[in-house]
């Protein structure tokens, strides 16, 4: 829109004049920190800190599974399990919040403000109060929570002070009847000099602000854009490399040693000990994989440096320092380390022989442009969930492993493969297979002349189904052991490979048909002789730009997208590696297996389908969007927002009896979601009154 096709501002407004307020231009970013926020409290709420005793205690006070948090520090235990509740279900408010924004001042921003606030506040009080144990640490956490808290505090009334839109809506203002009156006490000499002087300001501004436009469009306009999506693909695969690498050298494949040896010290990676030159090639292939991610996340800010692609080639470089890694530690021989490597050299043939055998008669077109690049934005968002995941599930397999080299195991050998070897070997092809494809999609979704072709051909969705039913697959494999949740999983997978193959099969068929329904439509208005100039060049005029409600329904699927993907991360993690840990001996049942479906199978079960029906409705979510890629017959969005609600009912639900041990905090905690909704319906309630209160008393004006 041009600058003057839009209102001038009056000094009472809070619409900013950059188009919507700032959470709507930064919904994005938000709905990236929601995200984190849900991922890290969801696992931390499962998985304590302090960890889960690993058998029942001789006195019978503590039961294998329970929280050692619970007993030894409970005030700290209630501190860090409220705050991390309450953060997770903030998380998922503003989540479900960041889809109603419509880039006007609804009021939802100012809700959206507070519920940030809050999950961030419970957040930093769930680590105060979790990474702590001696006075020091918890009185230096204390005192940084408080500085952060004063420090919003002081920031908040700054800005309310110096604002005076913000001040309009805090303090009570005069009513109409006495504005007028003040106004014609005042002159109407006044009144004319300020207003000429404010249109001579806005007619400045908007000359300005044409100048620049012009300026910037004939010079840097294209270049920029390319600058930026190179700084925003290079930031966001370095992100990626930092967060798993982090991980994996923290809790290193093989585990640690959970005493002193003769050629080892407690806590040195088993794999040390055990298999010394695999452990040096995963150590270093991974630290160099960290370190050059966080030189490149430095200098991303370097123009010099993008222009010259020297970045992108850096994390091509960090790619395959991944698959070093993996396949260095993931497997214990070298003949299972070179079928890993395998896989990713099988992806990358696959896709160039689809690409040099279904391009032949392609010509290019770039007004196709803007188009490859969502849909190549999308593959790459799907290509890093699920690196994210099976990197470090392929180092850290679900059962854990061998702690010592006692009754015919090994240390250091995962315990499903020596009890469960069938599902442990499905679980692990499954994964690298995943991984590998995942690895190969981003490495060719960096260079444009391998990404459009192959989006064109759709080598490259090829290889994202491969990836998305490998990480079915492995969390079919890996999250249970018995048979009853076996084949709940595996039904639940069938089912969506039904809908996938019935999904490509409509859009295979769907053009063709269109194709007999428009040639027998036009012989019919031919034979009729109906048939108009208008008609002929309507398709033509269809292609015209995005409407606001187009845009509207791009951004809605998009951040449907995030969600499906935020869901699919944090129940698969949890599912390989479920609350209450797993059995580490054979004492009167199966290492491995959890505790928790031991101790309380009520509660395993309540878990289990929750989280499973979770991860594969956000897979659902994902698989009903990618049409929307495809091709411009969209689906309607209510089954996405059906299928999104499920998943996050799901969530609360898994969530709530994981994450404790007594159905009473259990109930506490969907109780939190109750005060929450009464919050938005009360809010949305008086936003609704206060509209109509204002348009009432504009008709009376």
């Amino acid at each position: 829109m041009a600058p003057n096709d839009q209102p001038a501002a009056t000094p009472g407004s809070t619409k900013p004049s950059g188009g919507g307020s700032t959470e709507f231009q930064l919904r994005k970013y938000l709905l990236l920190l929601a995200t984190l926020v849900a991922t890290v409290t969801y696992v931390a709420g499962l998985n304590l800190p302090g960890g889960a005793w690993q058998e029942d205690t001789p006195d019978g006070l503590h039961h294998a599974g329970d929280p050692i948090l619970q007993f030894a520090h409970h005030r700290r235990y209630l501190a860090f399990y409220y705050c991390n509740a309450t953060a997770f279900a903030a998380s998922l408010v503003v989540s479900l919040l960041l889809l109603v924004l419509n880039g006007k001042n609804t009021g939802w921003e100012a809700l959206l403000r507070v519920v940030m606030v809050l999950d961030l506040l419970g957040l930093m009080g769930a680590y105060a109060a979790g990474s702590c144990r001696d006075t020091f640490t918890t009185i230096y956490s204390a005192v940084l929570v408080c500085a952060v808290f004063a420090y919003i505090v002081v920031a908040f009334s700054t800005y309310v002070v110096s604002n005076k839109s913000v001040l309009a809506m805090v303090l009570p203002t005069k009513k109409d009847g006495e504005e007028d009156t003040e106004r014609q006490a005042g002159g109407k000499h006044g009144e004319d000099g300020a207003d000429s002087k404010q249109e001579h300001e806005e007619e400045l501004r908007e000359v300005l602000m044409l100048l620049a436009t012009f300026a910037i469009a004939i010079t840097n306009t294209q270049h920029d854009d390319a600058v930026e999506k190179a700084r925003s693909l290079v930031m966001l695969l370095a992100t990626l490399v930092v967060s798993i690498t982090y991980q994996a050298g923290l809790d290193p494949p093989g585990g640690l040693w959970p005493a002193d040896g003769p050629d080892y010290k407690n806590g040195d990676p088993i794999l040390l000990t055990t298999h010394p030159t695999r452990y040096t090639v995963f150590f270093y292939s991974n630290s160099a994989a960290f370190v050059a991610s966080l030189i490149v996340i430095i200098m991303v800010q370097s123009r010099f440096l993008l222009k010259r692609h020297t970045l992108e080639a850096a994390m091509i470089l960090d790619l395959f320092g991944l698959i070093s890694a993996y396949a260095a530690g993931s497997c214990r021989d070298e003949i299972t380390s070179i079928y890993v490597v395998a896989l990713a050299g099988i992806v990358l043939v696959y896709v160039v022989i689809h690409i040099v055998f279904f391009t032949l008669d392609h010509k290019d077109n770039h007004r196709d442009a803007e188009k490859l690049e969502n849909r190549r934005e999308v593959l790459l968002l799907l290509a890093i969930l699920a690196a994210t995941l099976t990197y470090q599930a392929g180092l850290t397999p679900p059962g854990g492993f061998w702690s010592d080299n006692e009754a015919g195991h090994r240390a250091g050998y995962p315990v499903l493969g020596d009890n469960y070897r069938p599902r442990y070997h499905a679980f692990f092809y499954c994964n690298a297979a995943s991984f590998m494809a995942s690895v190969a999609l981003i490495v060719l979704l960096v260079n444009p002349n391998l990404y459009r072709p192959g989006i064109r051909c759709y080598a490259l969705y090829v290889c994202m189904v491969v990836g998305m039913f490998g990480l079915m697959g492995a969390y079919a494999a890996g999250s249970s052991r018995d048979l009853r949740t076996s084949i709940y999983v595996l039904t639940l997978v069938v089912a969506v490979f039904a809908f996938v193959a019935l999904e490509v099969f409509i859009f295979w068929v769907y053009p063709y048909l269109k194709k007999i329904l428009s040639k027998s439509g036009d012989k019919e208005k031919e034979s009729s002789g109906s048939i108009t100039e208008e008609q002929k060049t309507g398709p033509r005029n269809a292609a015209t730009p995005k409407t606001p409600e187009a845009q509207k329904e791009k951004n809605m699927r998009e951040y449907l997208m995030l969600l499906g993907v935020l869901a699919a991360s944090v129940t698969y993690q949890s599912g390989l590696k479920p609350p209450g840990g797993l059995w580490q001996d054979s004492n009167g049942h199966s290492s491995g297996n959890p505790i928790l479906h031991d101790i309380n199978k009520g509660r395993y079960y309540a878990f289990f389908y929750s989280n499973s029906t979770s991860f594969m409705a956000s897979i659902v979510v994902v698989i009903l969007l990618l049409p929307w890629t495809l091709h411009e017959h969209k689906l309607p969005l209510w089954p996405m927002q059906t299928a999104i609600l499920l998943d996050m009912l799901g969530l609360l639900a898994a969530y709530a009896a994981g994450s404790t041990r007594d159905w009473g905090t259990s109930r506490n905690v969907i109780y939190l979601v109750i005060p929450v909704l009464a919050y938005i319906a009360a809010y949305a309630a008086v936003s609704i009154y206060r509209k109509k209160r204002c348009h009432k008393s504009q008709e009376e004006a």
